[in-house]
């Protein structure tokens, strides 16, 4: 299924919008959780592990379903293909653990550490409010950077799809090569 060129256009934009808010909300909350271990106040601590947990319950996983869903339309839509080539294949499985760990890694961290300055305590580890943003900021400027290079060429499938479509197939292949019979 190939999408329309003016469905290819719309899918991009939605697919960019989305991953490019992904990376601003990781950045937000890296700058929050940068504060939140870094200052001596408790009212700044609870103010920005607040903020955290704000965005993790309400933006965080929309617009990661949405870049996820979007780059797998586009992947399918266009003659990159989902296991074609390396790097869509690479990013289609760094967006689904970084989404994936996001659901089981990222939110329960912020969750535990708002629960627990929010009664008063102290920030428990400030590993779960800095190690989230980190490894989901690397993953995203990792895929950012293969989806602009575009390294490593052809999957095995993508190889193969490629050798096939090159290939004459059916009765022109027959007629080409003299063959006396006909395949369906």
């Amino acid at each position: 299924m190939k999408l329309s060129r003016p469905a290819r256009r719309a899918s991009l934009v939605v697919h960019v919008a989305a991953s490019a808010s992904w990376v601003g909300l990781t950045l937000g909350l890296l700058a929050l959780g940068v504060t939140a271990a870094t200052t001596g106040s408790a009212v700044t601590v609870e103010a920005s592990v607040r903020a955290m947990k704000l965005f993790a319950d309400w933006l965080l996983l929309p617009v990661a379903f949405l870049t996820l869903l979007s780059g797998v339309v586009l992947s399918l839509g266009t003659p990159w293909g989902l296991a074609r080539h390396r790097w869509v294949w690479t990013k289609f499985w760094l967006t689904l653990a970084t989404t994936t760990a996001t659901v089981f890694a990222l939110r329960p961290g912020v969750n535990s550490a708002a629960a627990a300055v929010t009664t008063g305590g102290p920030l428990p580890d400030a590993g779960d409010v800095l190690f989230g943003p980190i490894v989901s900021l690397s993953a995203y400027v990792f895929m950012t950077v293969i989806s602009v290079l575009k390294p490593w060429g052809l999957t095995r499938r993508g190889r193969r799809l490629r050798e096939s479509a090159r290939r004459p197939s059916g009765r022109a292949a027959d007629a080409a090569t003299g063959s006396e019979y006909l395949v369906p």
